[in-house]
């Protein structure tokens, strides 16, 4: 007899005015126990068929097969391998869109195989007179995590068309982690509605329109949800760069989006660095065009922090006719036309009404080798003290471990995390450390910096005897990426940093790497090595 059967006998076999509360607590959590379902998992495979079952000895073909046999909390895994997708694999249409992964079905995780790649190859979907969507989200709870998708193609040659490699169009709560979107026509990931989606550590670049109208509309991320209701959408952790019209772009957004710890460079420009004829923005946040549309009011106000623009060829940070004040804080510009342009609009309805930017709350935020000017559009009425063009500090190139612009596309750390690297991070001679206002975050020292990195707060590299002869080599690791570091001896272990002897300076590798080869004297009886980083 089976437990609930027994349980169900001692209940019955009582009176029945009065049942064993005990007992019946127990019978209940077992017809719970008994009732519930355990999450599946299914395989995707380039080598797959969707005539099979799914697993890994017999996996599917298609994303759209695996998202059918699915259920709220399986995993699909994704097995490495280049997938060739083409018109045959269109799902749905949705005016003027094809669409070829539709997925709503909400509480599906569709992730790499641990230790594989997997590449998705869109070149070959060209419907005639349709845009493309690569992966349609109308799902909620959904993850999408370590893989590539490319050749996204624009196939409309009309003014302002577009494709995308991820349209969210109404999901919620959904995860977008460790992806790649690039060389293709499409924008990398694009959201028009939906709330609390998060975009982590994935990487937009290569991606052009087809002819001048498209040009315009490739960015690398699009934040434009268009409800007041849409909020907590949040990019974190992205690159966005060599796409045809902007990094990141907030046009036409009604509800606040925060991009965090983000780097755009390269932007406007093909890779030989000639013009796309695309606007060319590194961040372009918020903004609702000037021909008289509707816009919110009160406008959101947008948060920018922790980001980097390098080299777009237009602004760097640009507030693009907002009709009211953003949050800027701790970011650092480099070598932009204009590294911070806060241009504001007063209703959107015509640009007679352009102002120098008003409502701005920025602190903290740096700026170094602007092509034209620093900052430009910035009005009496904004919040812009602790800045560095606010405050008594010297920037300077002498400020900055490495301005090796080349760093910013080093292969992203084993998590995902965005590479460790010298570009821009401050020196601990500069003035524009400790500079900084106490904003909520962390940060080492008396004060925050200035910028998007503030020192102090990196791990130390690691030093380790690699091989010790009468000469010993010295092996330090866990670097900055292009970043400099002394060698320092001394013949007794000392606190007294003056005690310690400069014995050699030397670079980190792209690996965050670096040799220190030493001959040792005779009759040295002893000595202490240590790091010290400028």
């Amino acid at each position: 007899m089976h437990l609930w059967q027994k349980l169900l006998t001692a209940i019955f076999c009582g009176r029945a005015d009065r049942p064993n509360p005990a007992l019946m607590l127990v019978l209940c959590l077992c017809l719970r126990q008994a009732t519930c379902s355990y999450a599946a998992v299914y395989f995707v495979a380039s080598t797959g068929s969707d005539t099979n079952p799914g697993t890994i000895e017999r996996p599917f073909a298609t994303v759209s097969r695996a998202q059918q046999a699915a259920s709220a909390g399986d995993t699909v895994y994704l097995r490495g391998g280049l997938y060739f997708l083409d018109n045959s694999h269109i799902t749905a249409t949705n005016p003027p869109w094809a669409v070829v992964n539709h997925i709503n079905k909400s509480g599906v995780s569709y992730v790499a195989y641990p230790g594989e790649r997997p590449v998705f190859d869109f070149s070959r979907v060209q419907p005639v007179g349709w845009r493309v969507t690569a992966f349609l989200v109308t799902a909620n709870d959904c993850v999408f995590k370590g893989f590539d998708v490319v050749g996204v193609q624009v196939t409309i040659q009309t003014n302002h068309t577009q494709s995308e490699c991820f349209r969210v169009a109404g999901g919620n709560r959904n995860r977008f982690e460790q992806l790649a979107m690039h060389d293709g026509m499409g924008i990398g990931w694009y959201l028009t509605a939906g709330a609390s989606n998060l975009v982590l550590n994935c990487d937009a670049y290569n991606n052009r329109g087809l002819d001048s109208g498209s040009m315009g509309n490739t960015d690398g991320f699009g934040a434009h949800p268009c409800s007041t209701n849409h909020t907590g959408n949040i990019l974190r952790g992205c690159r966005a760069w060599f796409n045809s019209d902007d990094g990141f772009d907030l046009i036409n957004a009604w509800a606040q989006v925060t991009v965090d710890n983000c780097w755009a460079f390269y932007n406007g420009y093909f890779t030989n660095f000639s013009s796309t004829g695309g606007d060319g923005n590194g961040f372009k946040v918020g903004g609702y065009g000037v021909s008289g549309g509707l816009v919110p009011i009160p406008p959101p106000r947008h948060r920018t922090q922790f980001c980097v623009a390098a080299r777009n060829r237009a602004n760097g940070f640009y507030a693009n006719h907002h009709t009211g004040g953003l949050d800027w804080f701790n970011n650092t510009a480099y070598a932009n036309r204009y590294n911070f342009n806060l241009l504001c609009n007063l209703d959107a309805q015509s640009s007679s009404n352009d102002v120098p930017g008003f409502g701005h709350v920025m602190k903290n935020n740096l700026g170094f080798m602007a092509r034209t000017a620093e900052v430009t559009n910035i009005g009496p009425s904004n919040d812009v003290s602790f800045n560095y063009f606010t405050l008594d500090v010297t920037v300077a190139s002498n400020d900055f471990a490495s301005l090796d612009e080349t760093l910013l596309v080093l292969p992203r750390q084993p998590d995902g995390a965005l590479p460790y690297i010298a570009f821009m991070r401050l020196l601990g001679s500069s003035d524009l450390v400790d500079a900084g206002m106490d904003m909520a975050q962390a940060y080492a020292g008396a004060a925050p910096d200035l910028g998007a990195f503030e020192y102090g707060l990196q791990p130390q590299p690691a030093l380790a005897i690699g091989q010790l002869t009468t000469n010993i080599v010295l092996v330090c690791s866990g670097g900055w990426a292009g970043g400099p570091v002394k060698l320092q001896a001394a013949e007794w272990f000392t606190p007294n940093s003056v005690q310690w002897e400069s014995t050699g300076t030397n670079v980190f590798d792209v690996t965050g790497t670096c040799t220190f080869r030493l001959s040792v004297p005779a009759g040295q009886m002893q000595q202490f090595f240590r790091l010290a980083l400028p």
